[in-house]
């Protein structure tokens, strides 16, 4: 079932509302998605830094209590003769750093991936960070502060599996792994997806989890870093990927969704002179967003795109 939500400020200062709206967005969706639930989210960046967000372990919901340092440890020693680390923070799973800009970010990827078989790279970008976890979307608030996160507009999914296992990597949103600051949240199925993951295989892209949503992310990106914009790799979406679905991506500049040709998954959205807001229910928006608007339903074969 999951849901999706997107908002985005459009005034000079969206400010702090950011991580607080697309949380009580999420949350009064909850009942659509018990399993896990995520945010990306897009902050102010500091020119040649970049921020990555790494997975040290699983936390399947238990307490909670691992210990991650042996990852942590490995992670750091191998950057010491690539990259600067300006900031180092772990919280639970998640260890947060910002390193100078990479000139691959592809390879500083395998690199900190190689430190140890458990640890992957779940964001990655000047202004994008991807936080997720096992359970509800309340969880995320109390373990990582989401609600106090400043920036300009994000993205958020509560997740009920219905194929792939339950764990912190089958969460979404995913970001387009080697394309940093593209993210994308999904609800549906992509019933070719067995058939593009095999030709994304043989061309030597990997694939983290068994979730059907994630090939949506590596399309976007190899479509974008082939020359199109956003608009134009979501509207070839809707040519390459068969099935149902609704889906958002977001970049830095911009955020949009994309509705595939039967219109089987619901999505609705609204705009007025403050902010831009997308969600699988009505009652998403109306839990978090104020004042007067109107909400629409998007239409089949239907791609918008907000500019920042």
């Amino acid at each position: 079932m999951c849901g999706i939500v997107g908002w985005m400020g459009k005034t000079q200062e969206p400010g702090s509302r950011l991580g607080d709206t697309v949380l009580r967005m999420l949350t009064a969706l909850d009942s659509r998605g018990p399993d896990s639930a995520g945010v990306a989210l897009y902050g102010d960046s500091s020119p040649g830094e970049m921020v990555l967000r790494i997975k040290l372990g699983d936390n399947r919901g238990s307490n909670g209590s691992t210990d991650y340092g042996k990852q942590e440890n490995a992670i750091i020693e191998c950057l010491q003769d690539t990259t600067g680390v300006s900031q180092r923070d772990a919280t639970a799973e998640y260890l947060r750093l910002v390193v100078d800009v990479p000139e691959d970010p592809v390879a500083l990827e395998k690199q900190i991936e190689a430190a140890d078989p458990d640890v992957e790279v779940v964001s990655m970008g000047h202004h994008l960070e991807i936080v997720k976890q096992v359970g509800s979307p309340r969880n995320l608030d109390a373990t990582y502060d989401i609600a106090s996160f400043s920036g300009s507009h994000g993205i958020g999914h509560p997740r009920l599996s219905t194929e792939s296992r339950i764990d912190l990597s089958h969460s979404q949103p995913f970001w387009a792994h080697g394309c940093p600051d593209l993210a994308i949240v999904h609800n549906g199925h992509i019933t070719n997806y067995h058939i593009l993951r095999r030709r994304y295989e043989q061309r030597g892209v990997r694939f983290y989890t068994d979730n059907d949503s994630e090939v949506i992310g590596i399309y976007l990106g190899e479509r974008i870093a082939g020359g199109c914009d956003l608009r134009e790799a979501m509207e070839a979406s809707l040519v390459d990927l068969d099935g149902s679905f609704s889906y958002l991506a977001a970049t830095p500049e911009a955020m949009g969704y994309a509705r595939d040709p039967f219109a089987l998954k619901p999505l609705l959205w609204t705009e007025n002179d403050a902010f831009v807001a997308v969600a699988t229910e009505e009652i998403s928006m109306r839990a978090a967003l104020e004042g007067d608007y109107e909400v629409r339903e998007t239409g089949a074969r239907e791609v918008r795109i907000w500019q920042r």
